[in-house]
């Protein structure tokens, strides 16, 4: 099993085809270029491992002290930096608009969503707290649903700094029109999907969030994790 091919190339490579088909056949103004990409087949590809997860304490949204460590670890988890008010239709909007259509592809293959989990966690504790996150989340973060979703925030930017720098998330607080910090900030989205031992082993931009290549890649490490599990231990067999 080889590393998988990088998105950007795999990515690129359709978006530049579909342009052509799109010239060819222009009629439609504004209309943008068709998605011609295709997902590598789940298992036929390997996901090298880039980072472990950083270490900190988090609130859950019923205000409760968690290890952060509980959240990364044990499941497979797709996890998201994000803030409740952010309106960056390619910001955060569009990581919960992708994670939400993943998840109910998931919730359709229950032997798989019992899995996995997904985390969303808030850049900013000063508005974002457990309550609030608790109102954002909704019916999504129910005790019972099949895939649970983690809306997570922490006691404050202090607390929150070690987790942001560990992912390598730079946040800044853009200021207002009189040059006081305001409510906007600036980061760079990215989406992580993290193994059952909280080590890092994709990481999504912007222009790579494609449900079904997240799915593949859900399903990927869900199947080496099997894998493993079914190699006799030594003095076995």
């Amino acid at each position: 099993m080889s590393a998988r091919p990088s998105l950007l190339r795999r990515i690129n490579a359709g978006l530049a085809l579909s342009c052509l088909l799109a010239g060819a056949g222009a009629g439609e103004l504004g209309a943008g270029p068709r998605q011609l990409f295709t997902a590598t087949p789940a298992g036929t590809y390997a996901l090298p491992a880039i980072q472990r997860a950083p270490a900190g304490r988090v609130f859950d949204s019923d205000g409760q002290v968690y290890d952060f460590g509980r959240f990364c670890t044990g499941r497979v988890t797709l996890l998201s930096f994000m803030y409740t008010y952010c309106s960056d239709p390619v910001g955060c909007p569009l990581a919960f608009s992708t994670m939400h259509t993943l998840r109910q592809r998931l919730q359709s293959a229950p032997q798989l969503a019992r899995r996995v989990r997904f985390v969303s966690l808030s850049f900013d504790p000063s508005n974002d707290t457990p309550e609030a996150m608790r109102r954002y989340a909704g019916p999504l973060a129910k005790a019972d649903n099949v895939l649970q979703w983690y809306f997570l925030t922490t006691a404050s930017v202090r607390q929150l700094a070690p987790l942001a720098d560990g992912f390598g998330q730079s946040v800044r607080v853009l200021p207002d029109s009189q040059g006081r910090p305001g409510r906007f900030i600036s980061h760079m989205l990215k989406v992580f999907l993290l193994d059952e031992q909280g080590r890092v082993r994709e990481i999504y931009s912007t222009a790579f969030l494609q449900p079904d290549v997240m799915f593949n890649d859900i399903k990927t490490l869900l199947m080496e994790r099997d894998r493993a599990a079914a190699r006799p231990h030594k003095g076995q067999g």
